[in-house]
């Protein structure tokens, strides 16, 4: 047992490691329901690495990578506002997996990837997860200057010389490989909200945009952690009980800065 939550610690911090960060730039720049959309389409990944033969976790990171490239190209399209098109592809990814499990006639785990199951992660995943954070640090650290510039004004950035369009790209890459590779922990109805709550509880706190993404990756870690206790103790799931975990962080952190909300 000691082995076992110390291997889904493990992989957890892993998740917050990158969430916390990646999390202030969903908050800043309003991606949230992007970051959904790329959950909704991992029941499509799952489903195509079926038909595919191929492994499950490896297509889903496919299909979220190309899904993520096609919504940055599809913002260029200025008849459609960006949350119809999200909109379009959230629920259209999510049907056509669900109808292809059907015709498949397969039996897979739905809940398992809809709620995850952090319990079960290997020492492969773990390492995965801390590649993969890794590797979105350290894009985050080399463009930071940019991606400040673009979520204060897009168009100064512009003039600034900062091209834009590219780093929205490898922003929006960015969050559907971090997605993608959480799933298999938290599931895909609440892995955006381990990018989301973290960064909002440590708004009010943080005086710097660095400060915050220090802030809100401490709150990603402390769910994480508070989450496995309580579903060790009183045997809940291990993804909600993260995702209420971290909920309680928000709740503390509005409670304490009301007038930082206002």
């Amino acid at each position: 047992m000691d082995t076992l939550l110390l291997q889904s610690l493990a992989a957890g911090l892993g998740v917050a490691l990158m969430c916390g960060t990646l999390g202030c730039f969903v908050s800043w720049l309003r991606l949230s329901y992007f970051g959904d959309t790329i959950g909704h389409a991992a029941l499509l990944g799952v489903a195509l690495g079926l038909l595919l033969d191929i492994a499950p976790g490896s297509a889903v990171i496919a299909v979220s990578l190309l899904l993520a490239a096609a919504l940055a190209f599809l913002q260029r399209e200025r008849s459609l506002s960006a949350d119809t098109m999200l909109g379009v592809l959230a629920h259209g990814s999510l049907a056509l997996g669900l109808v292809l499990l059907a015709v498949m006639q397969v039996t897979v785990d739905v809940q398992a990837y809809l709620f995850g199951d952090i319990l079960a992660a290997s020492e492969g995943d773990t390492a995965v997860i801390y590649a993969v954070a890794a590797l979105v640090l350290a894009l985050l650290a080399y463009h930071w200057r940019g991606l400040m510039m673009m979520v204060l004004s897009a168009d100064v950035a512009s003039v600034e010389g900062v091209n834009v369009p590219r780093l929205r790209l490898l922003l929006a890459l960015a969050i559907a490989l971090v997605v993608a590779v959480s799933i298999k922990l938290v599931g895909m109805l609440l892995v955006t909200s381990l990018l989301i709550i973290p960064a909002a509880s440590a708004r009010p706190f943080a005086r710097t945009p660095a400060a915050m993404a220090v802030l809100a990756t401490l709150a990603a870690a402390l769910a994480v952690a508070g989450g496995l206790s309580a579903s060790f103790a009183w045997d809940l799931p291990a993804g909600p009980a993260i995702i209420l975990a971290a909920l309680a962080l928000f709740t503390l952190s509005f409670c304490l800065t009301r007038r930082a909300w206002r």
